[in-house]
């Protein structure tokens, strides 16, 4: 299922509305985003460019506390800015009624991509983000967060990346990355 079409021009408008809001708070938290490790590998612009176009995404989610796995299907449209040092991805799922944007931008002094998040019932982009780079065809994304008042490690990564077709996931781990809970699967197939 998908959203029905809107005028074209209206929704580049909505586009460009979008992407310059996040672009303006996205700066604001990476004026804010910790330190980065000198080690990582340079990312690049175009890095994202993969994920441009439009997607049918197959979801697996397990709530957290719980072994059996919820799955649905979503939809995205992506689009790359700023010389390929933006990404944007606006997601819908119109079977929960729920839609967000994810926004990637890379720091081009520390060559390192920043991943934020905007829940489409909230409008607010939600820091601090994830920080990650591209290493042989996979991006790793990670962020120090916490749950019920104790560090967690949140872990995101793209792989399986072709002209067709991706997945992202996600894992947790509550030992500092020594183990790993894996809690989302998508994977991405062209429309």
């Amino acid at each position: 299922m998908s959203f029905p079409e809107a005028d074209p021009a209206r929704r580049e408008a909505l586009k460009r509305l979008v992407a310059a809001t996040a672009l303006v708070q996205g700066a604001e938290a990476l004026a804010a985003a910790p330190a980065t490790p000198k080690a990582r590998p340079p990312g690049k612009p175009g890095d994202f460019d993969f994920l441009t176009g439009e997607w049918r995404i197959a979801h697996r989610r397990r709530p957290p506390g719980r072994e059996d796995w919820d799955r649905f299907d979503g939809e995205a449209t992506c689009w790359s800015l700023l010389g390929g040092a933006g990404h944007v991805e606006e997601l819908r799922i119109p079977s929960r009624g729920f839609s967000g944007m994810g926004l990637r931008l890379l720091d081009l002094d520390k060559r390192l991509w920043h991943d934020f998040w905007v829940n489409g019932k909230s409008g607010v982009l939600a820091p601090p983000g994830m920080t990650g780079h591209f290493e042989a065809g996979v991006a790793t994304f990670t962020a120090e967060e916490s749950d019920a008042g104790k560090p967690i490690v949140i872990r995101g990564v793209w792989d399986r990346i072709t002209a067709s077709s991706c997945r992202w996931h996600q894992a947790v781990s509550r030992d500092g990355g020594a183990t790993w809970e894996e809690n989302w699967f998508m994977d991405w197939r062209r429309a």
